[in-house]
């Protein structure tokens, strides 16, 4: 094919493929504009998760009548003027792609009024051409009605998610921006339902009650909470008036280490109210909370980095989540700092777990803890001992198992059990050992349809974030086909009253929140791929953990559960079950060969 100059129409789809990825992105661009209009009260109206209808209405500025149409024509921008402009941006657009994107791949509705004009003007767009302009009466601000999301672009409209799950994205949006403008009043209504709205008090504790619940807001401990409105104030001021800031402030929030997740998503960023996503900065606050976590937990953190324009690149994706610092480690020395002496001067007395690679120390294997673990039941574990002579039955078509019979030695670690084979040693992981045989048996239960659940003397309610809720009214009725008896019971929160049989020990509620975050992790799953996800995200929940003692007779019935997997050299994961050490290699670190 020769080279050519692709229409602008093309052209115009597949940039707006960068900026708008789903209607939460439209939600985002069009909050941020409002924003950098100045306006005080941001409303936020969607329906059918956004597909249908998205409106944002703000009391900002407004748009003159001789600039609407420009607003619409790609790289047109009042925020910026020449090149240099770009070293130090201090609002938060400034590309000129987002309102050109958005009406390109969607029928738009735009009705503005600047202050001093006396009548509004009213824009209708289509695929990102205009088909209507007319005068019209209105208060000062603008109001931005998107429809029919993606109508155009029908490959990208049948990779959207269930409309519970987008309105949850946007949900999450909304309350992005109010936490960082606590001085501005949000509210959102989804499908006539009026689900958030800050107070607009400029008190950012007010936010976090609403958006993370009282009860966690009461285990945050704030940062900085002097320097809080200072911080505003100057990401308020025009850039030229604000001084250089060489050294990063951070403030925010961060949990007790009682409050932590089973993943990173809770850790949230904002550079100069900004919010971000940055690995870098997410593993500062992991190291801040070193010793005082369990091993594979994750703190909650809200933390806000107000530095000078200049120190920070925020032209690095057209979507704006992605910066780069001139001082990355500053910035990591000063996250990581503020966020440690913070718990280490206000933080209460954590009970520590023993992390899976440490050793116990010598306290800590008491004569009790021995007694004890002897008398715990092989149930309270969810290890199913079978009778002399029964042998418990194995997948349907399984081969023989590749593991010799073994016989047990001990256990190491609380961790890792010794096992003797014909060939060498066997270290095997309990916590990964157990994860496999749960797997297997879970999954032959789906396979015929047998899957056990254990039904709770009371219901018990559980209250979810929107986001969380939207991914269990998506999945309910595969979180029912393993087990879970769940029911709304209005808003977002719902009913349990019924779990897996292998949950039946333990706290159902954490549980099953922890098993939501998981499935939110990857959305590119395709249904069977995710029905196994939930499958393993169970089993990782009722598997014995790293840490716990067991008694001799719970180690061999593990052991000889292990040995009648299909599967037995990895969990569920793919990360090893055991490390085998032969005779051989024995004999030769003994110098017997």
């Amino acid at each position: 094919m020769p080279i050519h100059i692709l229409p602008p129409e093309v052209a115009n789809k597949i940039a707006a493929g960068e900026v708008v990825e789903r209607p939460a992105s439209v939600v985002k661009e069009l909050i941020e504009n409002a924003i950098d209009a100045g306006a005080s009260e941001i409303r936020v109206e969607a329906r059918e998760g956004g597909r249908r209808l998205i409106r944002v209405q703000d009391d900002g500025c407004g748009i003159p009548a001789a600039e609407v149409e420009l607003a619409f024509a790609r790289h047109a921008t009042s925020k910026l003027h020449t090149a240099e402009d770009l070293a130090r941006i201090a609002t938060l657009g400034f590309r000129g792609e987002a309102l050109a994107s958005i009406a390109a791949v969607s029928r738009l509705t735009m009705l503005t009024r600047a202050a001093e004009e006396p009548t509004g003007t009213l824009l209708r767009l289509e695929a990102g051409q205009v088909v209507t302009r007319e005068p019209r009466g209105m208060p000062p601000g603008t109001t931005v009605t998107v429809e029919h999301l993606f109508f155009n672009v029908p490959a990208r409209l049948k990779f959207l998610r269930a409309a519970a799950t987008e309105a949850g994205h946007i949900h999450q949006i909304v309350t992005r921006y109010a936490l960082a403008y606590p001085e501005r009043r949000f509210s959102l209504v989804s499908d006539g339902r009026l689900t958030f709205q800050s107070t607009g008090s400029g008190k950012r504790y007010d936010v976090l009650v609403k958006v993370y619940g009282l009860e966690v807001a009461k285990q945050m401990l704030e940062i900085g909470g002097s320097r809080v409105s200072g911080s505003a104030a100057l990401a308020a001021q025009p850039a030229s008036l604000q001084p250089l800031n060489l050294e990063p402030i951070v403030s925010g929030y961060v949990g007790v280490p009682s409050l932590h997740r089973a993943n990173r998503q809770q850790i949230t960023f904002y550079v100069n109210r900004r919010w971000i996503r940055d690995t870098s900065l997410a593993y500062a606050v992991v190291q801040a909370y070193h010793t005082l976590l369990p091993a594979g937990r994750f703190p909650v953190a809200l933390l806000f980095l107000e530095l000078d324009p200049a120190a920070v690149d925020v032209n690095v994706h057209p979507t704006k989540a992605e910066v780069r610092f001139s001082d990355e480690r500053a910035v990591f020395q000063a996250v990581q700092r503020e966020v440690r002496r913070v718990l280490v001067d206000q933080a209460p007395v954590p009970t520590m777990a023993m992390p899976p690679s440490a050793w116990p120390s010598p306290e800590w294997v008491r004569r009790q803890t021995l007694v004890e673990a002897g008398e715990r039941t092989a149930r309270q574990l969810a290890i199913e001992l079978h009778r002399p002579g029964e042998t418990p039955a194995r997948p349907p078509g399984a081969e023989p198992s590749p593991l010799p019979m073994l016989r047990l030695v001990g256990q190491l670690g609380a961790t890792y059990i010794i096992a003797e084979g014909p060939e060498g040693m066997y270290l095997i992981d309990q916590h990964a050992a157990h994860e496999r045989i749960l797997y297997e048996k879970l999954m032959a239960e789906k396979a015929t349809a047998s899957v056990s659940s254990q039904g709770l003397l009371e219901p018990l309610p559980l209250e979810l974030t929107p986001l969380q809720a939207a991914l269990v009214e998506e999945y309910l009725e595969l979180l029912r086909g393993v087990g879970f008896q769940i029911e709304p019971f209005g808003g977002e929160t719902y009913l349990v009253r019924g779990v897996p049989a292998l949950l039946a020990v333990g706290d159902p509620r954490q549980a099953l929140v922890e098993i939501i975050e998981g499935l939110s992790q990857d959305e590119e799953l395709l249904a069977q791929e995710r029905e196994e996800e939930l499958v393993r995200l169970i089993c990782k929940q009722a598997a014995i953990k790293a840490g716990q003692t067991l008694s001799v007779q719970e180690m061999q019935e593990l052991v000889r559960q292990l040995e009648r997997t299909a599967s037995p050299r990895t969990c569920p994961h793919g990360r090893p079950t055991m490390i085998h050490l032969s005779a051989e290699q024995l004999a030769r670190e003994f110098g017997r060969t």
